[in-house]
Formats: C-alpha cells, sequence, structure tokens
C-alpha cells in the first residue's frame, strides 16, 4: 500500500486547518476535566426504541403491533410499566447497580426522515433546517482543546466517517484496528513545508497520524473476553485505544443494519444481543484498567422507528426513541418521557420529550465542565450523572 492510498483508506482525520493559521494550544480551562472518557456508540439505521424499552402494559402497544410486539413473559421488567428487549437481559445487571440511565422519547423538533440528513443534524446538533458544516465535538475541541500529550482528542473505530468529529476542531483518528493502524502508520511522514493548501492538509493529517501512531500499542494483556465478531473486535479496540496511557476523550464505535424495514425481529434481536454484550464486555476491561468510574457510555441513533408495524413483518422510519447511558458514575433510573401511544401525530410518529442537544450539554457542562457553546443555544443538561 503506498503512502497516498494509506491516507485516503486506512485512517481519516479531521484536519486541524492549513498550517498558516493559528494552532496553538491553549491551557484546558479550570475545571475541565478531559481525562473523563466518552464512548459513542451509534447505533447506525435507526434502531427501534418502542422494542427496545417496551411497554409491556399498554394495550395500544400490542394493537399497533400484533406480530412485532415483544410477548409480556418475555420482557425484562425494570419498571411496572416498562422492561427491556429479552436480547438486553445483560444490561440488567447495570440496572441494579444503578449504572444504567434510560433516556426516553430523545429526539428533536421537526424531525427530518431521511438517514444522510437526521444523522447530519445529530453529529453537528445543529437545527432541523440548519446547515453546520463541523461536529459538535469538533466544535468544542476547537474552543477548549483538550490535552497536546493525548494521542488524539478522539479516536472513530471502524468507520471513515468521522461524524460529531468532522471538521477542522479535532484531532481525529480512525481505524479498523489497532495493529492495522500501527503497521501502516510508518506511511505518514510528515516532512517538509508548503504554502499550497492541500499540501498543507497533508502534512497535517501525517503528522497527526504519526502523534497517534507513537502513543498507541495494541499489546495489553486484557482479561476479558471479548464478543466474538465484528462488534466484540470494535469493542476490544476500544479498549485497546483506552488501555494507552497518553489518553484520548472520546472513542466512537458504530454497531450497524438497524434499518429494519422488514424481516426485523431476528435482526433486531441479534443486534441487540451484540450491543448488550459488547457493552459488558466494555465495562469488564475499563474495570480491568480502572476506568470504568471516569468513562460515559452514551448510544445514539438517527432516528427511532414508527410504532406501528408494516406489512413486511419491518418498521419504518420514525422519529424519537429510546437511548441508553450507562458508566460507574451514571444515576441509573428513567429520563424523560415515553410517549404515548394513544396520542401519535397526523404521521403516525410521536413527539419528544427529551431534545438530544439536552444529552450532548450533560456531556460537555457536567462530564467534561466544558461549555455547550457548541450547540448553538441553551440546553438544559439532563441529570442522569452523579456528582
Amino acid at each position: 500500500m503506498d503512502r497516498r492510498r494509506f491516507l485516503n483508506t486506512a485512517v481519516g482525520v479531521a484536519a486541524l486547518g492549513p498550517l498558516g493559521l493559528n494552532l496553538s494550544w491553549a491551557a484546558v480551562p479550570a475545571g475541565a476535566d478531559y481525562r473523563r472518557l466518552l464512548v459513542l456508540i451509534e447505533l447506525k439505521g435507526g434502531n427501534d426504541g418502542l422494542n427496545t424499552l417496551v411497554p409491556y402494559t399498554d394495550p395500544a402497544y400490542y394493537a399497533l403491533r400484533p406480530k412485532l410486539a415483544i410477548p409480556r413473559d418475555q420482557v425484562v421488567q425494570l419498571s411496572d410499566r416498562a422492561g427491556l428487549h429479552p436480547a438486553l437481559a445483560p444490561l440488567s445487571a447495570f440496572w441494579k447497580d444503578r449504572q444504567l440511565a434510560v433516556l426516553q422519547g430523545v429526539g428533536y423538533p421537526a424531525p427530518n426522515l431521511s438517514h444522510f440528513r437526521s444523522i447530519e443534524i445529530w453529529d453537528t446538533a445543529s437545527k432541523s433546517e440548519e446547515y453546520v458544516q463541523d461536529g459538535w465535538l469538533a466544535r468544542t475541541f476547537a474552543a477548549v482543546p483538550p490535552p497536546r500529550t493525548f494521542a488524539a482528542d478522539g479516536v472513530i473505530v471502524g468507520s471513515n466517517d468521522l461524524g460529531p468529529l468532522a471538521g477542522s476542531g479535532a484531532r481525529a483518528v480512525s481505524l479498523a484496528n489497532t495493529e492495522q493502524f500501527l503497521r501502516q502508520s510508518r506511511l505518514a511522514i510528515p516532512e517538509g513545508q508548503a504554502n499550497n493548501k492541500a499540501f498543507q492538509h497533508i502534512l497535517k493529517v501525517e503528522a497527526d497520524i504519526v502523534q497517534a501512531a507513537a502513543h498507541l500499542d495494541a499489546r495489553h494483556p486484557f482479561k476479558t473476553e471479548f464478543p466474538p465478531g465484528a462488534f466484540g473486535n470494535a469493542i476490544k479496540t476500544v479498549c485497546q485505544v483506552v488501555a494507552n496511557p497518553a489518553g484520548v476523550a472520546v472513542v466512537r464505535v458504530t454497531l450497524t443494519g438497524f434499518d429494519t424495514h422488514s424481516g426485523q425481529p431476528t435482526t433486531q434481536a441479534r443486534l441487540l444481543s451484540e450491543l448488550a454484550q459488547g457493552i459488558v464486555a466494555l465495562k469488564s476491561a475499563l474495570e480491568e484498567l480502572r476506568r470504568w468510574d471516569d468513562t460515559l457510555v452514551l448510544t445514539y441513533a438517527e432516528f427511532g422507528r414508527r410504532p406501528r408495524e408494516n406489512l413486511s413483518l419491518g418498521t419504518d422510519h420514525g422519529t424519537a426513541s429510546v437511548h441508553f447511558a450507562a458508566g460507574g458514575r451514571v444515576a441509573g433510573g428513567f429520563y424523560g418521557e415515553q410517549a404515548s401511544l394513544a396520542g401519535l401525530g397526523a404521521d403516525g410518529n410521536p413527539g419528544y420529550a427529551l431534545d438530544f442537544r439536552s444529552v450532548y450539554a450533560t456531556v460537555l457542562e457536567r462530564w467534561w465542565g466544558v461549555p455547550a457553546t457548541a450547540l448553538g443555544g441553551k440546553f438544559t443538561p439532563v441529570a442522569f450523572l452523579r456528582a
């Protein structure tokens, strides 16, 4: 593999901008703590929240889903009204330990039902009608940079799409696995100077690759057994990244396949099982590293699914959905409200209870202690974190 192909396909780096700009690293402000790790898990395709957190006492649920509804006796009950899909049973231990927050009705005003546009809204924390180039994390790191000694500001595992780290404000590296990245990083040679902005960009990309490679290695001997398959391997890579003492502020991993227009029961059960087993392994490995208490795990997706099942044993694009927050400092419980199935909109979708940018504000203000100005407005944090 030659140097150009490596830069184009092996890794992706969100450039900090032309080298002629002022790229000095400001001191992290008092109170900011990027040593607290954020792990984002993207449920790509739009997970069906109604079969994830099941309103098993609601007759409307079973009326809307005569074929897809989870039978009441299979639900992992969290309360006298709602419970988890049976494939998520491994997360019940988190719930009992008060380390799992269930975020109900997460969405935004005037929702967009296009995969591409809606995930762009989530990644940039923009309004539905607003187009923003840089991701919400890239804008945050541009304003309040993580320590320069970190291997990277953020690492994207298993995807070249930088999502919330895309733009000019973050040192963000994407990799499939640490071993491959370290082998190929030898092709990056950040030498020379240039007045041409395109070449400056290439030089900066290579410099960031070398910076990350200098601080990463894949030799930590975990006792944790990681689940088989692509997502289990991705979780292992996340843990290898975190094991390096140089530090990283955020890692994002993607579990794909949630666009269940047909054949949903088998597909969603498999994916939710992978999600639950992956989070269990993540917790185990981070406890080995003594990092679980300073890690916040958040799931997100571009949208949920429509409450009424379709004719193909599936569900179509919906709006608000349920998401999870997990970690040693999470104040477990229910947050937001599960939508009333008796009050659906004209398009058959529910309204939202929690604006996703309030979840982001919680990360920025309550987890890292940095201003939430990147969100473009005032959003009240959600109280799912312990002091």
